[in-house]
């Protein structure tokens, strides 16, 4: 069977709309997709700020030409969250998501469905800011409502789990993958969201020749 791997950032707007159309390769094509946390460092090259509850910037050390980029990329995000009827509101800061991926490794040791109600939940509560990712607490209750059993979740959390995130992104980097979503198939990297016809095409056996990258909102 061709495995899927999937990479992701809870924190990453173009990730959170391509959660529904990759879940969907696993029923069309009979899969279980093995899901990885990639947790970017986005203000290493966007550079960082903090914006009040008005959108008002109280502080900043982005340039002209990272702002262009952030504001770009959450219109072309939040355009195709509006095609699915999504809620995509630009964050405040950036955020680090160590946390909730290494909630996610816990919910991934747990199987498929804490893990999907765990993903689902914890997108959809992010993009609306009713979610505090960097709060262990807020973490912990959102796995037990996934389903989880969190049991040693909070040793987990600062002994085992931090050790496996931290090397996980070590290795991830390693192999190349740099950003989310990120798909993987016979070591065949296909990054972003606009190359899901191509991952199905690949996940199909390759039939025919290689489909161009799309991103209208029935294909991808």
């Amino acid at each position: 069977m061709v495995m899927l791997e999937v990479y992701i950032d809870y924190k990453s707007p173009y990730a959170f709309i391509a959660k529904d159309p990759t879940y969907a390769l696993e029923q069309q094509f009979g899969i279980e997709i093995d899901w990885y946390p990639l947790t970017l460092n986005i203000g290493s090259y966007l550079g960082t700020a903090r914006t009040n509850d008005t959108g008002k910037v109280i502080e900043s050390n982005r340039n002209p030409m990272q702002w262009l980029a952030v504001k770009y990329a959450y219109m072309d995000a939040r355009r195709y969250a509006n095609l699915r009827s999504l809620t995509l509101r630009g964050t405040q800061k950036i955020w680090d998501s160590s946390l909730a991926a290494i909630g996610m490794l816990w919910a991934k040791e747990l199987g498929h469905d804490v893990l999907k109600s765990y993903t689902d939940m914890t997108y959809k509560r992010f993009w609306k800011r009713e979610l505090d990712i960097e709060d262990e607490t807020v973490i912990t209750s959102l796995l037990q409502e996934a389903g989880a059993d969190v049991t040693g979740f909070t040793d987990y959390l600062h002994s085992q789990g931090r050790e496996s995130h931290d090397q996980l992104q070590d290795e991830i980097l390693d192999r190349g993958y740099f950003g989310v979503p990120t798909y993987v198939i016979d070591g065949e990297m296909y990054f972003g969201r606009e190359h899901l016809p191509r991952v199905r095409w690949h996940l199909a056996g390759k039939p025919g020749p290689l489909p161009d990258v799309a991103n209208d909102s029935v294909i991808t």
